[in-house]
């Protein structure tokens, strides 16, 4: 009996070892995976000139090793300053600059202004935009055995106490905190805090004229890439899986003379000659040779001129002319967009577009700008039919008051009270009509004031003819 009981859990346990060596390659996978895709980015900027050059920026996807990023640091460490900065997240990942940085349009928002400001201004910079965790969790080690210098560990209140020496190495360590989740504030005013300290930490170098080498890094992602959590459904649908494409944000064109004094930028810029379409977006943004020829501006009256070559087998030019004007009724100026001209084989075609407009501090931006009455006709030619069409998707477009090379806030195309509102307000006052009538002739109501008694005479009623 002992020897059947034996043999039989010996086959038992020979059924379950297939299963669990399945369960544990399993987790090992799910592990393996999990450490590859633990990546952070590390941002770089320097002092001094010259500390890495263009050779060091790597292509989309590399992830770097701890032997590349000795090579990127140690010509900083030995030729550049001696004392290094770390400002060191928790968390931290390439999407949070993503979500929360500046785009065009919108730079004014961006919650790393001040370090997009000291990278812009810096003259040696190096951004690596995945950094192997493991590489980044012996960085401080790293920076201590090259420098010699043991980490110290600062805040503001510190560092305004510190008298530092060009000649003696530092290591700084700054500790950045980062909420995600859970905590009582937003990621975007977490972050937008941390840029602060870091304004605020050069600042004090700068007026100290301290040379200086620093570098923005975590510990680990705050985000989980999407991929990890494929891997329980095999590799066969990670394969069949399709890939979003993220999308392409091209810079704005700027008409320059002495400053920037245009900006015009679209997601899509299509025209069309005789039913035929043309997408002009790649031959226009992004493009450093556009010709701009014919383009002119001043306080009252800017034009942008934007010519093609070869474009329906001829030279094409458009022409967005607008113009500044002062309202008293406002008390403000206001800028339109009087007209667009379409120049070909002699002949000018125009577009009234007076309906672009806007208060001239603003630019100006709207969904949809297109002469097509299905995406709200804000272009409308002056001799119908046409045979050249437009439509600028995302439009924005200011031509006053420009500062540097991002619009202002934008005067959005679209008003306030949507269909929708209407149907709404409309519905709710009729409902309210009811209900006031209806509670009108509730009160309308009145009770008899007079009674029948037996004992006395008997009521008359007398009847009204």
């Amino acid at each position: 009996m002992a020897a059947a009981t034996a043999a039989a859990r010996l086959q038992a346990g020979t059924r379950q070892a297939p299963a669990l060596w399945q369960m544990r390659w399993l987790l090992l996978v799910l592990v393996a995976v999990a450490e590859a895709e633990q990546q952070v980015p590390l941002v770089l900027w320097s002092s001094d000139r010259d500390l890495w050059g263009p050779a060091a920026n790597t292509h989309e996807g590399h992830i770097t090793s701890d032997m590349q990023l000795s090579t990127y640091l140690d010509p900083a460490l030995e030729l550049g300053p001696r004392n290094v900065l770390l400002f060191l997240q928790d968390k931290l990942s390439i999407e949070d600059f993503t979500a929360y940085g500046g785009v065009f349009g919108n730079k004014q928002d961006s919650a790393f202004s001040n370090l997009e400001n000291a990278l812009d201004l810096a003259p040696s910079s190096l951004v690596l935009p995945a950094v192997d965790w493991y590489a980044v969790s012996t960085l401080t080690t790293y920076l201590q055995e090259k420098l010699g210098a043991s980490p110290l560990h600062v805040d503001l209140a510190t560092l305004r106490e510190l008298r530092l020496n060009a000649s003696l190495p530092a290591l700084l360590l700054i500790r950045l905190p980062y909420t995600a989740s859970s905590g009582l504030m937003a990621p975007r005013e977490v972050l937008t805090g941390n840029d602060e300290v870091i304004g605020q930490v050069l600042s004090t170098l700068k007026s100290e004229d301290v040379p200086y080498t620093a570098a923005l890094t975590a510990v680990r992602p705050s985000r989980v890439a999407r991929d990890v959590a494929m891997v329980t459904g095999g590799l066969g649908r990670q394969l069949l899986q399709k890939q979003t494409v993220s999308a392409v944000v091209h810079p704005p064109v700027s008409y320059n003379d002495t400053a920037p004094r245009i900006l015009f930028w679209a997601q899509n810029f299509s025209v069309a000659y005789g039913n035929h379409w043309e997408d002009l977006t790649s031959l226009t943004f992004g493009v450093q040779d556009l010709n701009l020829t014919g383009s002119f501006w001043n306080d009252s009256v800017a034009r942008l001129s934007l010519t093609y070559e070869q474009l329906f087998g001829t030279t094409v030019t458009f022409r967005f002319i607008l113009a500044n004007r002062f309202y008293p009724v406002s008390a403000r100026h206001w800028f339109t967009m009087e007209r667009l001209e379409i120049h070909s084989n002699g002949s000018v075609t125009y577009f009234n577009a007076s309906q672009v407009t806007g208060p001239s501090i603003y630019s100006f931006h709207c969904e949809y700008v297109s002469c097509l009455g299905k995406n709200g006709d804000l272009l409308v030619p002056r001799v119908r039919p046409s045979l050249w069409q437009m439509t600028l998707q995302h439009f924005q477009i200011q031509a006053f008051n420009v500062t540097g090379e991002q619009f202002s806030y934008a005067s959005d195309c679209a008003g306030f009270f949507s269909p929708g509102i209407w149907m709404g307000l409309l519905t709710s006052l009729f409902m309210l009509f009811i209900f006031t009538y209806g509670l009108h002739m509730i009160l309308s109501l009145k009770t008899m004031d007079r009674f029948d008694d037996h004992k006395g005479p008997t009521i008359s009623l007398t009847q009204i003819v």
